[in-house]
Order: C-alpha cells, then structure tokens, then sequence
C-alpha cells in the first residue's frame, strides 16, 4: 500500500473512532458538535478545499462540490453525524477506486520491468557498465547470464537461452546463437553474449514498447465519451432539481422547511455519479492490462472498444499466416542427382542474400566453395547467372530459361519454382516455399466461431500460392499479386463498403505499415522490433500466434460487457434511489450507502476485465 493510501485509511479509522466517541451516552451536546466537526475535518477538508479551488477555476458540479454542497448542508440542520458519514464513506469508496487502480496497473508493471538498467561495454578486457542511451550506434555490447539485452542487435559470438516472456506472454524460452537478431528487454539465461547494437536505445525495441504501454490510456472510448457527456448534463440537473426539491414544495404545500431541505441533501449525495466516474475508465485500463499480459499492447480504450466490434478481418498473408520463413519442399532433377542439383543451384545462389537463395543454400547442407564460382549476374526479375567450373549456369523462373534457352518442366507442387540450367541444358527445379503457421487454421476458424463475417487474405505472391495457403486455412477471399498501393486501394473500398463495422488489418508491420495505417483497427502481427508495426498499429502482438487475434477480441468483448453492466447498474439504482429520495422513503444513511455502495460494486466488477485472460482458459 502507497504512503498516499495509508494516510487516507489512518484519517478514515481515526474519523470511526471520533464519530462512536460521538455517541457515548454521558458527553454533552457540544462535544458530541465538537467531535462531529472534528471528524468532519479530518476526512473531509481535501474534498471541500479540492471543491473551492474548482469553483475559483469556474468548474463547477463536479462530485466534490455535490459532496460538499450536501454534507455542509448536512451539518446546518443538524445532521452532523450523517455529514461525517458521507465524506467517510466517500473516502472508502476513493480508497477502493485507487487499489483497484494499482491492481490494474500491477498486470502492466510486469511488462515494465523489461527496462534495462545498464549495458556492459568491454574496455581493455574490462567490462564497464553504462546507461544504455549512452551506446552508440554499431557498439560491441556484452551480456552476460541473468542480464536483460539492453539495446537491439546481432549476435556476433556465444550462444545462449533467451527468455522473452515479459515481451510476447509466451513461456517457451527461445535458442540463438551467432548471427541471429536479438531484442532489447529478452532476459539472458546462459551464455555470455557479445552483440553489434543496430540502434540507439531511444530507437530499440524495449523503448518503443515502453512508450507505448505508458501512454495506452490516450485514446478513449465511445463508453468513457458518453460518461464525459452525460456527467456535463446530468449535474447541473441534479443539482437544479436539489434546489427546486428544497424549495417548491414549501412555497407550494406550505410543507416544513426543514423536512424538504432535508429531502434536497439526501438528492445531493445520491447524486453523485461516482460509480460511473470511476468504473467505466477503470475497466478499461483493466482490460488493457488483461491484454498487456498475454502479449497484447492496445494503445488506447478506443481500439479495445473498437476490437469488440470487428465483423471483417484482412490478413497478409506472409509473415502473418505463414511463417515468413522459406524452405526447399521438392527437389525435381532432370540431368543429375538431387544432391547435385542441390549443390549447383546453391553456389549460384551463394552471393544473393534474398530468402529463396538463403533457403537453397541451407537445404544443401554443405560447406560452399566459393572460389568455383567465377562470374555472377543477378538479373531483377528473373534469377541468377553465374560461372561455376567453367560452366554457365541459370538459376531463376521461366524468363530465365527462355534467356537460357531451354523449356523449363512444368511441376504440380505449389510454391516458387527455380529452374537450373547448365550450358543451355536443363537441370531441374527447386520447390521453395513458404511454411503455414500451425495455428492459422484455427484461428480463422475460432474468428467465424466468434461471430466475424467475413475473413480475407492479401498477398503479392502469385495465384496459384495465394489459392493453395487460402484452401488450407479455409479462409473467405484471397487476392493475389498485389503491390503495396493495391493493398490499400483494396482496405479503403472495403471501409466503405462495411461503413458502419471497423475492419481489421493484420499484417506483419513492415511491407504492410501504410494498410496498418489505414484500417479502422490495425494490427502488427509478430512486429517485435518493428519500428513500422510499433508507429502505425493500434494495437501490437509481441509474439508470432495469430490466435492472440482471437484472444484480443475476447477481451475486448469481455471488457466491454463489464462496461456496459456498470452503466446500467449504476445508472438503474441511482435513478431509483433518486425517486426514493425526493419522496423522503430513505434517509441520509441510506443515501451515503446507495451511493458509496454502487461505488464498489461496480468498482469490483470492473476489476474482473483483468483476470479475462484466465476466464479465456476455462
């Protein structure tokens, strides 16, 4: 507990204590005055000095002036203790709203201890420990077992276990080794590290996610919008209705002064929107923080708001429902053996650094000569030519072969062919293609269970690919061979389209930021390290399972369930108490307890949102 809320429970238990020493049977009247006012004082001074310093910035009926308008009303017709019993019940209330707050924020804390403290450069075989801002760009930087990477980069020798569990939710620690790409905020488990940093620490990872987590309170909702307006209107009525409750009846029945001022106060502090002040913003940020913990960062409580409503999910197709990862699936050899046609086509591929050379070259297997290699050409478009043992060698798609002077076998497998030819001979072909996610599958499916009415792929491969990854995941529409501006022609005559229902992009937030951009709810898929996916998502996966798109929706479904049921909660009792108030059938004791009451409850149902990822499991 926060030394702000140890203060406040001190004042509550000392007001208790004054106000049963109130009601000791042998003190006088003036003490029992004295004591009354004392209590008064202690637990409530901050709300009466918090209402005056409003009222002199001309904003007025807010819940600290209704609170101060009706306890000091309280105390001048003599209802002392039930003043004090309005402001301490009101405090309760506060007290249970700010632990709920902390809890909420607990689920995001975790996330924010991926903050690295220091990094460890090598100085004359020393190691010096540093602020991370303080690296340049291209340092050697050296981690060692226990420690948390500090800036984005590449490994350039050791091996180790990385946990990533603070960044994507997921438990499975994750193996690398030299060469492999690792990201600010994995914790070291076992080997010593030595990375080339690829950038500043304001631009790694870590910081980018640090930023966005901080600030995913921003954006609010259409539920805490319609609060906003209804607060504008509804206290400035309650308070008008007060006074003309107070005053009506007497000048018009000729009834007791006294009994309907009475009657006023009592509207006054059932008035009080405080549930509805309180719980609709704290169930958002609950929910936010129920998201944050399976790996999922919502900027704002607009796009969580939004995510409930989703009826079209786009999807790109690499990188988002297949791996993004090439592989050599069929090796067809014509003139020489599989292991031979491997080899040639992998020392014509052994200077391209594009994915399909790197995938034939680790299918080989083998450790490359290079120096056989000779001459090199790499043709846009087509493929590569090269010198190998004196011989000229093609390596590409059909266009090739034509220049090559031969006629490529057709071949039934789906994926991107590479022919080979040697000396205008044909050789074979290669099969690459792009592995599917376990996972995709289901999650379409779990996405048309849920209620999406329609899922739709986008891709720049080819048809045939397009039409056999589309099959396979049973997904709606695919469209194939489509460049960036394609893409987000596609998006934009699509929200048109479905005017009245946000669609969803979900793309692996690099080739895809300008679509991600555009759509009412963009997501970046896998977009660890990602600049662009981190700047244009609305909300970030931090790891690389699609199902986490099904798991948002549920929580941002979930969430605003909870939403809802406060507002009618809230709203249905205040509104009933309000009655019961003016008509005088309850008293000032029974009007603090409606009001502070419904305050928790719904307090307590709004910290549901962030134990939704356990209910998902159940």
């Amino acid at each position: 507990m926060k030394k702000g809320q140890k203060i406040k429970v001190i004042r509550i238990i000392t007001s208790i204590v004054l106000l049963m020493a109130a009601y000791i049977p042998a003190i006088s009247e003036e003490i029992h005055i004295g004591l009354c006012a004392i209590a008064y004082v202690i637990i409530g001074a901050d709300i009466v000095y918090a209402a005056l310093r409003n009222l002199c910035k001309g904003q007025f009926f807010d819940e600290n002036f209704l609170m101060t308008i009706a306890t000091v009303g309280a105390f001048a017709i003599g209802e002392y203790p039930e003043a004090v019993a309005v402001m301490m019940f009101y405090q309760i209330g506060e007290l249970f709203s700010d632990i709920a707050v902390e809890r909420s924020r607990a689920s995001i804390a975790a996330l924010m201890d991926i903050r690295p403290d220091y990094a460890n450069i090598e100085k004359e075989g020393n190691l010096t420990r540093v602020s991370p801002s303080d690296v340049p760009v291209g340092s050697i930087i050296v981690v060692r077992p226990g420690e948390k990477i500090p800036l984005d980069g590449k490994i350039i020798s050791g091996s180790t276990t990385l946990d990533t569990a603070a960044l994507t939710g997921e438990s499975l620690p994750r193996e690398v080794s030299e060469g492999d790409t690792v990201i600010s905020g994995s914790l070291n488990l076992t080997g010593v590290l030595h990375i080339r940093t690829s950038g500043t620490f304001g631009e790694s990872t870590v910081a980018k996610i640090l930023d966005l987590v901080e600030n995913a309170d921003t954006g609010k909702a259409k539920s805490e919008k319609f609060i906003t307006r209804f607060a504008h209107y509804y206290t400035p009525a309650v308070v008008t209705v007060a006074a003309l409750l107070a005053l009506v009846p007497p000048l018009i029945a000729g009834g007791e002064w006294l009994v309907w001022l009475n009657r006023s106060l009592i509207f006054l502090v059932i008035s009080c929107p405080c549930a509805l002040v309180v719980s609709v913003p704290l169930t958002f940020f609950a929910g936010i923080g129920g998201a944050s913990r399976k790996g999922i960062l919502v900027k704002g409580s607009n796009y969580l708001e939004m995510m409930a409503h989703i009826k079209t999910v786009v999807f790109d197709k690499t990188g988002t429902l297949t791996r993004g990862n090439f592989s050599v699936t069929a090796i067809h050899p014509q003139m020489l053996s599989e292991h031979e046609l491997i080899e040639l086509a992998a020392l014509a591929e052994s200077f391209s650094d594009h994915p399909l050379s790197a995938s034939i070259r680790d299918a080989c297997n083998l450790p490359l000569d290079k120096t056989r290699v000779t001459g090199y050409e790499n043709i846009a478009g087509e493929g590569i030519v090269a010198m190998i043992d004196n011989r000229k060698v093609y390596a590409g798609n059909e266009k090739l072969m034509s220049r090559a002077g031969v006629t490529p076998r057709s071949c039934k497998k789906t994926g991107t062919i590479v022919h080979v030819a040697a000396d205008s001979v044909y050789m074979g072909h290669i099969v690459v293609s792009d592995n599917l996610k376990l996972q995709s599958a289901e999650t379409i499916a779990r996405l048309k269970a849920s209620g999406v009415g329609k899922t739709i792929m986008l891709t720049g491969d080819r048809s045939d690919v397009a039409k056999d990854i589309a099959g396979k995941v049973n997904i709606d529409e695919f469209h194939a061979e489509l460049l960036p501006i394609d893409k987000v022609r596609f998006v934009e005559a699509l929200r048109k389209e479905h005017a009245r229902s946000p669609i969803a992009f979900v793309g692996d937030g690099i080739n895809d930021a300008p679509v991600i951009k555009l759509a009412d709810i963009g997501i970046a898929m896998g977009a660890v390290g990602s600049d662009a996916a981190i700047e244009a998502a609305d909300i970030v996966l931090m790891n690389d399972n699609p199902m986490n798109i099904v798991e948002g929706m549920m929580i941002a479904r979930k969430t605003l369930s909870i939403v809802k049921q406060n507002i009618v909660f809230a709203i249905g009792i205040k509104l009933l108490m309000l009655l019961l108030g003016a008509l005088g059938v309850v008293n000032m004791w029974a009007a603090v307890f409606a009001d502070v009451g419904v305050t928790i409850l719904a307090i307590l149902n709004a910290l549901r949102s962030i134990r939704v990822s356990n209910v998902l499991k159940q």
